[in-house]
């Protein structure tokens, strides 16, 4: 009776707290509202301080090296001694960054304010991703999915904000924004709180999966899904890139809208985005990740050829379609990951954010100086063959999901 009691009371203290990943699902709002910010200034920077489309691609570069480079590092580093109010220390890097670049007046100055946000990003998104884990309980799926739409709603809401108060007012009203960083330090620090009262939650997992949760794969199967989730990260997020970096610019160059308008359309992508992502998680739960990953990276594939052909009115169709089914994938991609080596969720969520990042920022320079020399029209065209790089789904083995379950 005792130990029935006992089991009760783990199985309750482990269980899924919905109030910590919704926290820090608002906090990665906040956080991702405010790097939206960059790209949505693209066009007010780019006639003010007279720069090429190679410029503009170097600013997102910047930023994503920044966010990308340092967020293994932070998970290796936590990994082995979790930093609990860390999450607030990074949100002070953007912070600085942010009023930086409220006041940039130069392309110099410009790149040091998105590479220190980029650098508060870095720290956010490893760290957070990891108390999603510790707070999941069995439902990682839907925690990594919580999670991931707080950003991706903040991500389509920054465009509008700056449709609103940037674009009409001036860059110098970036400086409002740094309300938002000021309440999410707040909120990390009383997330902080909680992680370091539950880090037995992540600690335990460690000794007890490591060896048993996939013992019929070798290291080299491992190392070899690892490397297929990455290219469907790249395939993805390249992708991504051109829509996020260049979407204002190709609908201004090709239908002649205005920028606000524009910002709206990138909104109404940005939102569909958010949606996907908040599918994508709770399907992969139930029906098994592989089938998600295939669907979402694959089954974009029709929508993103025809995209560079179809009219206004059907491009922004075309582009809720692209941003639902290719959101849905991150959140299965990222809890498969961490299947396969459990003992290492900072690594794991430090590399894949980062290689996203990564791949964002270096998508966006290349595809910047590839529209220098062609067009942004051509730009789409090339880019619409990226998801056939879900075909590599299929060497991937089948683990995660209440279909796996089920078989055992």
């Amino acid at each position: 009776m005792v130990a029935e009691q006992q089991a009760d009371i783990k199985k309750v203290a482990e269980g899924t707290v919905f109030s910590i990943l919704l926290t820090i699902s608002f906090s990665h709002l906040l956080n991702d509202t405010i790097q939206s910010l960059i790209p949505s200034i693209y066009p007010l920077v780019k006639d003010s301080l007279h720069l090429t489309f190679s410029q503009v691609g170097l600013i997102t570069l910047t930023f994503q090296l920044a966010a990308s480079l340092f967020q293994p590092l932070v998970g290796v580093y936590t990994d082995r001694k979790p930093q609990p109010f860390s999450l607030a220390t990074g949100m002070c890097f953007t912070l600085a960054g942010l009023i930086l670049l409220s006041q940039a007046s130069h392309y110099a100055i410009l790149l040091v304010s998105v590479g220190l946000i980029g650098t508060g990003s870095s720290i956010f998104h490893p760290e957070a991703s990891k108390v999603a884990y510790m707070a999941a309980g069995n439902k990682r799926g839907l925690a990594q999915s919580i999670f991931q739409v707080g950003g991706n709603a903040g991500s389509s809401l920054g465009p509008l904000l700056a449709a609103l108060i940037i674009v009409p007012f001036g860059q110098t009203n970036i400086l409002w924004f740094s309300l938002l960083a000021l309440l999410a330090i707040v909120v990390l620090f009383r997330v902080g709180g909680w992680y370091k009262s539950n880090i037995h939650r992540i600690k335990s997992k460690r000794k007890t999966q490591v060896s048993s949760e996939h013992p019929s794969l070798s290291s080299k199967r491992i190392f070899f899904s690892i490397v297929i989730l990455l290219l469907l990260i790249f395939s993805k997020y390249f992708y991504i890139a051109s829509i996020t970096s260049y979407y204002t610019f190709y609908l201004i160059d090709k239908f002649h809208v205005s920028v606000q308008s524009a910002q709206v359309y990138l909104f109404i992508f940005l939102f569909s985005v958010a949606a996907g992502t908040l599918i994508g998680g709770p399907v992969g739960d139930h029906f098994g990740r592989k089938y998600v990953i295939w669907f979402s990276i694959l089954g974009v594939a029709p929508f993103t050829l025809i995209l560079p052909y179809a009219s206004l009115f059907w491009t922004c169709i075309l582009t809720v379609f692209i941003g639902v089914i290719l959101a849905s994938a991150f959140s299965a991609i990222l809890v498969y990951a961490q299947e396969l080596l459990p003992g290492k969720i900072g690594l794991i969520s430090g590399l894949f954010f980062g290689f996203a990042f990564g791949m964002g920022g270096l998508g966006s320079a290349l595809l910047g100086a590839l529209a220098d020399h062609t067009s942004i029209e051509y730009v789409y065209k090339i880019c619409a063959y990226l998801p056939l790089i879900g075909l590599l789904t299929g060497f991937l083995p089948d683990i995660g999901g209440k279909k796996k379950l089920s078989n055992k």
